[in-house]
């Protein structure tokens, strides 16, 4: 049986032991861990050092989240396999993750079964949607809604997927207590659009003034 080479790119240290003991213990295939990556930098420079087959990703990562980092990969690693073994079941992140290259996509609340059958599939050549997920929303006639229900505390993930991409820009200048037409001199746009974004941003993330969103933005590492 051919040996399987893999990088697990998670920063759950007690998830990452669990991991590697049960895929020593999976007869089906014999997968080597050749290193493990706690953020989206580290992942890049292993994946530049070690030949692997498959890496094993969950999309909450410190410093790029996984969504961010799956287009680049595929980019320089056209042949490598991506497995997103992720927390979040939301469908917008699922369809995401696949249009940005992903091989498969499995909920870390699913079994081990699952997740086996997932890596067979991809290792085969084939994608694979893990139990539960979907890409297309559930309808409304007694459908199951498979999206988690939001909670009062988003984790730093789900906030950053509510802003756009001119938003972030626009929210890491604020930060740098820049006022609204340095911001519009900066990103070569009006005072009045920086002033629709910064509405727009505070709205979103639930702040009322600078001070706040500043605040806000510094305990979710937002920027």
């Amino acid at each position: 049986m051919e040996m399987i080479r893999a990088i697990i790119a998670d920063n759950q240290k007690m998830f990452i032991t669990g991991l590697r003991s049960v895929l020593s213990n999976y007869s089906n295939l014999k997968v080597e861990i050749v290193a493990v990556a706690q953020d989206a930098s580290s992942l890049k420079e292993l994946l530049e050092i070690h030949t692997v087959d498959i890496v094993i990703l969950e999309l909450n990562l410190p410093d790029v989240d996984g969504l961010e980092l799956i287009p680049e990969i595929r980019a320089k690693h056209k042949d490598l396999n991506i497995c997103v073994l992720s927390n979040y079941s939301q469908t917008k992140f699922v369809k995401q993750a696949f249009q940005s290259g992903a091989d498969g996509y499995i909920s870390k609340s699913n079994d081990f079964d699952d997740f086996f059958k997932g890596l067979e599939e991809i290792l085969e050549g084939n994608t694979f949607l893990g139990q539960g997920l979907r890409i297309t929303p559930a309808n409304n006639f007694g459908g199951i809604k498979l999206d988690r229900k939001s909670s009062s505390y988003e984790d730093r993930f789900l906030i950053k997927q509510k802003l756009t991409t001119r938003e972030h820009e626009v929210l890491e200048l604020i930060t740098q207590a820049k006022n609204n037409k340095e911001i519009a001199k900066e990103l070569y746009i009006s005072d009045q659009t920086v002033g629709v974004h910064r509405k727009n941003i505070m709205r979103k993330l639930g702040v009322r003034n600078t001070i706040n969103l500043i605040k806000f933005a510094m305990e979710h590492q937002l920027v």
